[in-house]
């Protein structure tokens, strides 16, 4: 599904990734650990051609479409989706104006009125959400649980085939973790998906059982294994990859 090949970046002409190679395949579940600042963050962000991001070297292909020089919508459009790390505040646009202008980006006819409301209380009451969210700007004065939500129900709402998850339990209770993803494994269920996901926490690696694990440090992948990493990982830090270099 998503093939990373030879993969170098530069942010503000400092190199920030070397070398990357990540394949995955239909059904994956691929986490990406690594120590703040060493690279999780801009491998999602290459993936849709961020503005901060200078590709260097290397191809990146969806379902066997290069989507190296694609727009960031565009590559939407192909079946993927975003859940920042750090989600926009913006003023004047209301959460159910962007969410129509979003869900008919994303298919040949425009959703009806009627449509529309019945799919966001449908999922605004599924993630516990109060209905006037949908009133409000995007994002302005959300709380950190409501921001994550309004994430997943933006990524329901459109269906894409590769979810990528940036730190989408940073800012959630438990209780909304737990909620979130049980939505997020109800959507991988319903048809062959995929996810890929940065995170430090435990918990939600244990709830979501990734199949595949990619170690990231300096930039530089330094080790793939399957859960039994996370847990290495968790046990005995970061110390022992510096050597290591696949």
């Amino acid at each position: 599904m998503l093939n990373i090949k030879n993969l170098s970046v530069s942010v503000e002409d400092r190199k920030i990734l070397e070398d990357i190679n990540i394949e995955v395949d239909e059904g994956d579940i691929v986490a990406i650990l690594g120590p703040n600042g060493h690279g999780k963050s801009t491998i999602l962000k290459s993936i849709f051609n961020h503005y901060s991001i200078n590709k260097d070297n290397g191809e990146i292909y969806f379902n066997n479409i290069n989507i190296n020089n694609l727009e960031p919508n565009d590559i939407s459009k192909l079946g993927i989706f975003l859940t920042p790390q750090i989600s926009e505040e913006i003023p004047g646009v209301n959460m159910i104006d962007f969410l129509k202008l979003m869900i008919n980006s994303h298919r040949e006819n425009p959703i009806s009125i009627v449509e529309l409301f019945s799919l966001t209380e449908k999922y605004i009451k599924e993630l516990d959400l109060n209905r006037d969210i949908l009133k409000r700007h995007i994002n302005l004065g959300f709380s950190g649980g409501e921001k994550k939500k309004s994430e997943i129900l933006q990524m329901l709402l459109i269906n894409p085939k590769l979810l990528l998850l940036d730190e989408i339990d940073s800012g959630l209770d438990v209780d909304s973790l737990d909620l979130i993803c049980k939505k997020i494994l109800d959507w991988f269920s319903e048809e062959k998906k995929s996810i890929v996901l940065v995170s430090h926490n435990e918990k939600i690696f244990t709830k979501l059982k990734p199949n595949k694990v990619i170690v990231l440090l300096e930039g530089k992948i330094r080790a793939i294994g399957g859960f039994e990493l996370i847990e290495k990982v968790n046990t005995n830090g970061y110390g022992w990859l510096k050597n290591e270099n696949i």
